[in-house]
């Protein structure tokens, strides 16, 4: 259940109510208070900020439950979460401040003119005199934001803000939000390579399976810089990372496991693709209408073609609950409670759930820890968070850092690896296989590895002091 943090502003009359039937209201109605602030101390009446951690479904029935006590006068109500995105999340600041004429001479007109004509005459020039080396842009259309679907590219805005903000805390990288306000595919890939010449990389978000594929696949052609869609590739590196460290915990090896996928859209399809690279020979495809098979035919959906023509894939067909039968690994990136306590039952010995549905996983940890060797959700609040933000600061500082033309299947599985890594062997538990977003050496490992495998793959366009 969703949790939010609200500041409820309260006049008391203290002849007719005392703090405690404050207290005992909110109580009453799911919520716990944190915090007290006086504002107004008075002997008759007193002004009260109170902040109440609840549910956001008892939300209204506090307000209403407070309002309905004659001596309570409830003045204003802020959210939290509202609170900090007010004027948005992030700001631009000059490197240097311009304090005199000649300082703007330097930075602006007329001295930048020669640097203009430098880079004109060596267009490589603009990484190191320009932002390039350092920005990247998160574009979405909206079309596939969070669990919240079609918001469109106003209402997206908070989401890619925030994930400025994570590249720029966790990575020094200077990332800019680009919500797009259409659906067509060619107008979204023209309008990336119009304006590209700014930054470094692409981080494509929140745009809605199929039209992501031919998205991201024709940019990663077309453009010079890397270009990478987190929903799809993020979500797929952790999903690796983590599964390594989780073979490792029950003894089993990639190449002897059955793995079943449930929700092939932009994450499913590409962890399936980079389980099949990681070394999985036994792989069970599952969508909403059943599991997709070897030699079958889905002209609809390119990438379910694709994997129909893959000889790890079994062609067996079934709905989850037939597939599930047997399975070492359950990975899913579907809906709410598609699995029950019976399902997980039927999977091999020691077994491994990544359950990543959110806000509701595919099955509850209650339900699936006691039956399950290791259990991982994307969610905060249980151990084993499946999280993107493990990949995609460290992934793009190794690209910016080693100037990338693009990001390759090897510089995903060495990130996957690196993310892995991190998790010492003396660490390494079921309950502890994946590290927490906030450990520095993330982004250090993913970087590292990132720029290894750039430079073995031939597509790294300098290589960093610390690597020659």
């Amino acid at each position: 259940m969703a949790q939010t943090s609200i500041i409820f502003r309260l006049e008391l009359d203290h002849k007719k109510v005392s703090f405690g039937d404050v207290a005992g209201a909110i109580s009453k109605a799911g919520g716990d208070i944190t915090s007290i602030d006086v504002i107004r101390p008075g002997h008759d009446t007193s002004t009260r900020d109170i902040t109440v951690d609840l549910s956001d479904k008892n939300e209204t029935v506090m307000i209403d439950a407070l309002r309905s006590i004659d001596g309570i006068t409830v003045v204003n109500v802020s959210d939290r979460t509202f609170l900090v995105h007010l004027g948005g999340k992030i700001t631009i600041q000059p490197t240097l401040p311009i304090k005199n004429r000649d300082d703007l001479s330097k930075v602006y007109t007329p001295g930048v003119a020669k640097v203009c004509t430098a880079i004109a005459e060596n267009q490589h020039k603009a990484y190191s005199l320009t932002i390039k080396r350092n920005t990247v842009a998160v574009v979405s259309d909206g079309t596939a934001v969070l669990g919240l679907g079609d918001i469109g590219p106003h209402a997206a805005a908070p989401v890619m803000e925030g994930k400025a903000m994570l590249f720029k805390q966790l990575a020094g990288v200077d990332a800019f939000p680009i919500c797009l306000d259409t659906k067509d595919t060619e107008e979204i890939i023209r309008t990336i390579k119009v304006m590209s010449p700014i930054f470094g990389g692409i981080n494509l978000e929140d745009i809605s399976s199929p039209r992501c594929f031919e998205i991201e696949s024709r940019l990663a052609d077309e453009l010079e810089i890397p270009v990478f869609h987190d929903d799809q590739h993020g979500t797929a590196v952790v999903v690796i990372a983590g599964l390594l460290n989780a073979l490792k915990v029950v003894g089993k090896r990639m190449e002897n496991i059955r793995v079943v996928v449930n929700g092939i859209g932009a994450a499913g399809v590409s962890i399936c693709k980079m389980l099949l690279q990681a070394g999985v020979k036994r792989l069970v495809p599952v969508d909403r209408d059943g599991a997709i098979v070897r030699g079958g035919s889905y002209e609809h959906h390119p990438m379910w073609q694709w994997l129909s023509e893959q000889p790890q894939v079994e062609s067996r067909s079934g709905t989850l609950k037939d597939v599930i039968d047997g399975a070492d690994v359950f990975i899913g990136v579907s809906r709410a409670r598609v699995l029950n306590e019976e399902d997980v039952k039927r999977m091999a010995p020691d077994s491994i759930v990544f359950a990543m549905a959110n806000p509701e996983p595919e099955i509850s940890p209650e339900e699936a820890l006691p039956h399950v060797a290791v259990f991982a959700t994307g969610r905060s609040d249980y151990p084993n968070q499946i999280n993107n933000v493990l990949v995609f600061p460290g992934l793009f500082r190794g690209a910016l850092d080693c100037r990338a033309r693009r990001i390759n299947e090897p510089m995903k599985m060495a990130a996957a690896r690196a993310i892995a890594s991190v998790v010492s062997g003396g660490e390494l538990n079921e309950h502890y296989i994946i590290p927490s977003i906030f450990n520095e050496q993330v982004v250090v490992q993913v970087r590292k590895a990132v720029i290894e495998a750039a430079i073995l793959t031939n597509v790294a366009r300098r290589t960093p002091p610390e690597f020659r």
